[in-house]
């Protein structure tokens, strides 16, 4: 018995094609929620890390939490000690002391959210910033004291305030995603521009909505949350915003230092 075949009319084609292309409208936006989904918890993993590696540091180092960055004269040069990395005058890149206390944390060092280059030296990896303003101490270049010795590291350092010191341990940010307009930035700093007293250099150390609009926050007791309020900051200027924050995909937790300062 012969069966006879039927070819495809314009119209079933037209069927065909159809239901195909609504089923990819419907499958695409559901991959790209569910990547997001894994950058996000992924994130939130990484900043837990920096988190403990932070708190372990401070309760063996008499309560002091790691610098946000220092400067130690050594025979080949300045060494730069930022808190996740060391620059050596050689070029090369090391992880900073930190590390040794979170087994594993250099990998959480990269934010997945965030693509570009380190604006901060040669950094192998780059998207958090730290609590500088008020946790992490913050040294000045090395300098000559009357003897023509070099004062350098802690001894020049604009001290961050002790764990003791610390009572708002679960509205306070510890670490948190950098960014301002020429991309990530490694330096957390508070809006009120009181401990900086530099505009410019506290608007390019704020928070970076990367995560559909929301901000990923590790806070002094551990935990991580999520926020999607991006302030502007309390010295907001049309400048500032336009050149130096890129607003609103980088900003403030809040317009005063409330979410910083954890006394």
């Amino acid at each position: 018995m012969n069966h006879s075949s039927r070819a495809f009319t314009i119209v079933e084609l037209l069927v065909v094609i159809g239901v195909i292309a609504l089923l990819l409208a419907l499958t695409v936006p559901a991959t790209a929620s569910v990547r997001a989904s894994a950058r996000s918890a992924s994130c939130q993993s990484n900043l837990r890390q920096l988190g403990i590696a932070a708190t372990t540091y401070a309760v063996q180092n008499k309560e002091q939490f790691p610098a946000a960055i220092l400067y130690e004269m050594q025979t080949q040069g300045v060494v730069t000690k930022a808190w996740d990395f060391e620059q050596h005058p050689d070029g090369t890149v090391h992880a900073s002391a930190l590390w040794d206390f979170s087994r594993g944390a250099e990998n959480a060092q990269q934010c997945p959210g965030f693509e570009g280059a380190s604006t901060f030296g040669n950094d192998r990896a780059t998207g958090y910033n730290y609590n500088t303003t008020y946790l992490g101490a913050e040294g000045r270049f090395p300098e000559l004291d009357e003897r023509g010795e070099w004062r350098d590291g802690w001894s020049v350092a604009r001290r961050g305030l002790r764990a003791a010191q610390c009572r708002k341990t679960s509205t306070t940010a510890l670490f948190g995603e950098g960014g301002w307009k020429g991309g990530a930035n490694k330096f957390m700093r508070a809006p009120q521009a009181t401990v900086e007293n530099d505009f410019m250099t506290v608007y390019a150390g704020a928070q970076a909505f990367r995560h559909t609009t929301s901000t990923h926050v590790c806070y002094l007791d551990g935990h991580v949350g999520g926020t999607c309020e991006c302030n502007a900051g309390m010295h907001a200027q049309p400048s500032l915003l336009a050149d130096i924050l890129d607003f609103p995909k980088n900003g403030f937790l809040a317009d005063d230092d409330a979410p910083y300062d954890p006394r």
